[in-house]
């Protein structure tokens, strides 16, 4: 086997696992992670200003 053919192989196999990837991206069960993922941060700012406002509240009772 020549330089030639392993370039042409892997050319084949860096496709095939461009297309893996793509699918999986796109797949449904992997949508409900994704967009889990995208909002926990304001899950975090959410979490964030509800401690806030415990910390001010109780402040204010003392």
């Amino acid at each position: 086997m020549d330089y030639i053919t392993w370039r042409s192989f892997y050319t084949v196999l860096v496709f095939v696992l461009f297309i893996g990837v793509v699918w999986w991206a796109f797949s449904k069960g992997s949508k409900k992670r994704f967009d889990e993922a995208a909002n926990s941060i304001f899950d975090e700012d959410k979490k964030s200003n509800v401690n806030d406002s415990t910390k001010q509240e109780s402040k204010n009772n003392e």
